[in-house]
């Protein structure tokens, strides 16, 4: 246990206070010896009275002295029982602090009643409503939270949005909801724009690769037969081809939009209630997360969101921050104001605080038994003395004037009753 210039400061105090009682205990002795002696020479009936005033302050002196030292240490170094009771008592006085403490403050019913005396909701709308504050606590947050990515370790982050992905992606089922969200877009006609767009593209990419066709299916003919027929037939698919891609493009009844349409409608169906081809399905989506590449752009997902936050953390005209400041006003504009949103943040704050007392009761009273348990005895006793030494010492000083007054008023009640 070390002491603080406080504790010195205070313990001259307490020496000067020492010094006070112990000259008022001198002062008493010096004038019963004198009126002892004045007594004794005849001076006169006077000094009976002083003798007993300053022979009963004596015996007060004493006694407090006693009392207070014995606190401390033993008086004299004499083992008499029942003194230096600090030192000898201090883990019980330990035990004892840390069950008043547990019984009068940590009490469910304490905690709740000054909680809601205090108004703790109001106050707090008040204080974040009021100009600058909202900022203060936005800059505050913003620097806790760019000290918490700083600290924390990428590929642990990584590691663990990974694995909180793909387990939450395996144990979602995606065949029957894509069943149902395709049959949607069926419904309402949504895949023609699509159907659309593929056959404009194919239409165009047609012709531009004319000889790019007509050279691939005449790859694609027997080798004996001749080279003039094998692009006549290479020049036929192609004007196939490009017919249907074109009849396809311009008629929106076409039969090939006709059998999209009911490709698509039987293939929603089948997604939610084939059993094969859910399975399917759920076993390809494994597949797919099981890819590295894919688990490399889930792993890769944290970094730029740390990136961003940190960003917008930093900035302090950024979006992120803004939207903070203005929804921490609101709040606190609506909880100065609202008394149903005040009872209730009061008593989410009263809840979570009978909680913690309820829960750590023990634990916080034993912290104070035992730190007192683990102080040594002698530092103890004197840290104790230097804080509250010095009103003991107006006990030795209050026990000189208050004896010396009860002699002098017992000598007076003798005297007048002849004793």
């Amino acid at each position: 246990m070390s002491f603080t210039a406080a504790d010195e400061e205070k313990r001259r105090g307490v020496r000067r206070m020492k010094r006070i009682a112990t000259g008022l205990l001198a002062f008493a002795t010096v004038v019963y010896a004198l009126a002892t002696w004045a007594g004794a020479a005849g001076a006169g009936s006077w000094t009976g009275y002083v003798a007993a005033a300053a022979e009963a302050g004596m015996v007060g002196a004493l006694a407090d002295w006693f009392a207070v030292t014995a606190l401390f240490r033993r008086p004299f170094g004499l083992p008499i029982p029942h003194t230096a009771i600090i030192p000898t008592k201090k883990d019980a006085f330990g035990k004892s602090l840390g069950d008043f403490v547990g019984d009068n403050f940590l009490s469910a019913s304490v905690v709740r009643g000054r909680l809601a005396r205090i108004g703790i909701a109001r106050r707090l709308g008040e204080w974040l409503a009021a100009p600058g504050n909202a900022d203060r606590v936005t800059t505050e947050a913003a620097a806790a939270l760019r000290g918490v990515l700083a600290v924390l370790r990428d590929d642990d982050i990584q590691a663990v949005v990974s694995e909180a992905v793909t387990r939450r992606a395996a144990a979602t089922s995606v065949a029957e909801p894509a069943g149902r969200l395709l049959g949607k877009v069926v419904a309402d006609g949504g895949h023609h724009g699509v159907v659309d767009l593929i056959a404009v593209r194919a239409h165009d990419w047609l012709t531009v690769n004319h000889e790019e066709v007509v050279q691939r299916v005449t790859e694609k003919t027997p080798g004996w037969t001749p080279r003039f027929l094998d692009h006549q037939v290479g020049e036929r698919v192609y004007k196939e081809l490009m017919r249907f891609v074109t009849d396809i493009r311009d008629d929106p009844g076409h039969a090939a939009r006709g059998a999209i349409d009911k490709f698509l409608a039987d293939f929603a169906t089948e997604l939610q209630q084939d059993p094969e081809t859910i399975a399917r399905v759920e076993r390809a989506k494994a597949e797919l997360l099981a890819r590295t590449e894919v688990q490399d752009l889930i792993a890769s997902s944290w970094a730029a969101v740390r990136s961003l936050v940190v960003t917008a953390a930093e900035d302090e005209q950024s979006e992120l921050r803004r939207r903070i400041r203005d929804g921490l006003r609101s709040f606190g504009q609506r909880l100065a104001t609202d008394a149903k949103l005040q009872a209730k943040t009061d008593g989410w704050l009263q809840d979570a605080a009978q909680y913690v007392v309820e829960t750590y009761r023990e634990e916080i009273t034993a912290l104070i038994s035992e730190t007192v348990a683990g102080w040594d005895a002698d530092d103890a006793s004197r840290k104790i003395e230097a804080n509250v030494g010095r009103d003991l010492q107006f006990i030795r000083i209050n026990g000189t004037v208050v004896g010396a007054l009860a002699g002098l008023l017992i000598h007076t009640v003798a005297v007048a009753f002849g004793a």
